[in-house]
């Protein structure tokens, strides 16, 4: 099992930037991808940015080329770096670890709110 804490959600203006955390601990060395989700109030859950098993990173596109994320092998840290946040944006963000325990498994942390006020 993996434990996914994370943090560095709040209120900023359109615009701005935020930086969100997501700690691992656990079976993380079993972990296949690390990824991003948010929901909003009334949507689905949808991905936003990850890492794939290759190491590579992927992008929603809604936020390609303002978002970026990264991630602290050392601190078993995965990073999302918001710009020019907008309004929609706005969401309950998730981190998610994807792996295979006799069977695909995803878990997930607690989730942080940003808010984008216009």
């Amino acid at each position: 099992q993996v434990q996914l804490v994370e943090s560095g959600g709040g209120l900023v203006q359109a615009g701005g930037s935020l930086r969100l955390s997501c700690a691992a601990s656990g079976s993380i060395f079993s972990i296949n991808a690390m990824r991003w989700f948010r929901q909003a109030p009334g949507k689905q859950r949808e991905f936003v940015a990850g890492f794939t098993s290759d190491g590579s990173a992927k992008y929603a596109d809604s936020g390609k080329g303002r978002f970026t994320i990264s991630r602290d092998n050392a601190k078993n840290t995965v990073y999302l770096q918001m710009n020019s946040l907008k309004p929609e944006d706005a969401a309950v963000y998730y981190c998610n670890a994807h792996y295979y325990d006799y069977g695909w498994i995803d878990d997930w942390g607690q989730g942080t709110q940003v808010t984008v006020s216009s």
